[in-house]
């Protein structure tokens, strides 16, 4: 291919860098640094998009496990931390699998913090509602009644000999036994509890996906 000398205007022939006639240096266009741009112009997308979520994708790996661990968690009771470690690896291991599915070139941590905040929410309410269907059959189905009852109550007198042992006052401690004895207390109780599980586990699942995404990241490289 024959080019013109930008200055004196006399041929140059293809593969010459230089002109024959005044020396001046020819600039050639390379169609490989048109591709080595669009690649970087791709990766630099790929990193802007790293922050979004695919919802369609990540929920298909969210449900199938964060129902059985919100199950489990419900199980282990509120104040095990095997529980809150549970939700904490469903998070974590969510991510992986979205990352596994959809491909992305990587995720940021905020990213996975929100993968692991959705994970939190339907494991909490999953362990509320097994919470509170083993409470409803225990209490009707099973005649337990009597039972979950005498609990409240050892507990309720457990309760009012440590507030004694630390020196509270009597009358407040006396105050506060009548009204959380009663029905009404009782039951504001029982959803204080279950309402204090839900955003541990919520806090536990965001904490867990960002884990997950951070430590995906450091092991993760872009494909050339």
């Amino acid at each position: 291919m024959e080019l013109n000398c930008s200055r004196c205007h006399q041929t140059v022939q293809d593969g010459y860098c230089y002109c024959p006639n005044c020396g001046l240096p020819q600039l050639v266009f390379s169609a490989e640094n048109s591709a080595d741009a669009g690649q970087r112009e791709r990766w630099d997308e790929a990193v802007r998009d790293a922050n979004t979520v695919d919802w369609n994708s990540a929920l298909r790996s969210t449900l199938p496990l964060a129902i059985p661990a919100g199950i489990l968690c419900a199980a282990l009771l509120p104040a095990n931390i095997l529980g809150l470690l549970l939700m904490s690896a469903t998070a974590a291991w969510v991510v992986v699998l979205y990352m596994r599915s959809h491909r992305p070139a990587r995720i940021t941590v905020a990213a996975g913090a929100r993968i692991g905040f959705v994970t939190g929410v339907v494991g909490s309410w999953t362990a509320a509602a097994m919470s509170g269907l083993f409470l409803y059959a225990m209490r009707f189905w099973l005649g337990q009644g009597n039972w979950l009852d005498s609990l409240w109550q050892n507990f309720v007198n457990q309760w009012q000999a440590q507030e004694a042992a630390i020196g509270a006052d009597a009358q407040s401690v006396a105050a506060m036994k009548a009204l959380i004895i009663r029905p009404e207390g009782r039951a504001g109780f029982v959803l204080f509890m279950i309402a204090f599980l839900m955003a541990t586990l919520v806090l536990f699942a965001i904490g867990g996906g960002a884990l997950g995404a951070r430590m995906l990241n450091r092991t993760r490289h872009p494909e050339n």
